[in-house]
């Protein structure tokens, strides 16, 4: 999240992040009834590969692999899941096809909401409560920062996009971080997805940096079982 050079289509960036209002997911819950959320574990998934691909991921991930698979939610494009609890991501084809999956940071401070007025606001004025990596479905578009790096916007009005490891403050320890065995240690960002140079070039950049893509960030603080079913109750 420290970039504020401009995409040349922006306006698509977060055209159905969903869950954006996943800070107010609770009125989904409360003012609206959920669409009745089906757990599409006992269905046939397109792609044979999907059944095997997350056997390492968490429950939530997997989950989220078959809802978006048999719902058809990704609508024909690549789409990725950022699993914030297990510190990873996983980038796959618009069929299910897994493309790579790799260890990322995320925002320092847990938590599902989006930053009000973050487009008013400059990255260096966020404080560390603030720091988060907002849950929900974003549409990705691959864009520029300032300084003419190629990165891929998650939400572009939010300041928020999946990037290389760059050179951090030493305390930081961000490759650290990344190299370890667990994902306890894999919050650090300014609410950015940052995964290490390698994954960027051999996954991210071939598979999201030339269109749209559709990009799962699964929720912490709440059931990911709510996000999908507010999911299901959009597409109506």
């Amino acid at each position: 999240m420290l970039f504020t050079g401009k995409s040349k289509k922006h306006v698509h960036i977060a055209r159905t992040a969903i869950l954006v209002a996943f800070a107010a997911v609770p009125l989904l819950s409360t003012a609206l009834p959920l669409a009745p959320y089906t757990d599409s574990a006992s269905m046939t998934v397109a792609s044979p590969d999907t059944g095997m691909a997350l056997v390492s991921a968490s429950t939530d991930a997997r989950q989220a692999l078959r809802w978006v698979v048999a719902a058809h939610d990704n609508e024909g494009l690549p789409f990725v899941i950022v699993d914030k609890k297990g510190g990873r991501i996983f980038v796959f084809e618009a069929g299910g096809q897994l493309r790579g999956a790799s260890p990322a940071l995320t925002g320092l401070a847990p938590g599902d909401h989006g930053v009000p007025g973050m487009a008013q606001r400059s990255v260096a004025s966020l404080r560390e409560d603030e720091r988060t990596t907002p849950a929900g479905r974003f549409v990705s578009e691959p864009g520029h920062n300032l300084q003419g790096e190629a990165i891929v916007w998650i939400d572009y009005a939010a300041k928020l996009a999946i990037h290389r490891l760059r050179p951090a403050a030493a305390a930081e320890r961000r490759a650290e971080r990344l190299a370890s065995e667990t994902p306890d240690d894999n919050r650090i960002s300014m609410g950015c997805v940052v995964v290490p140079v390698s994954f960027y070039e051999s996954v991210v950049g071939p598979v999201l940096g030339k269109s749209r893509s559709i990009v799962y960030v699964l929720p912490e603080t709440q059931p990911l079982q709510r996000m999908l079913g507010a999911l299901q109750l959009s597409q109506r």
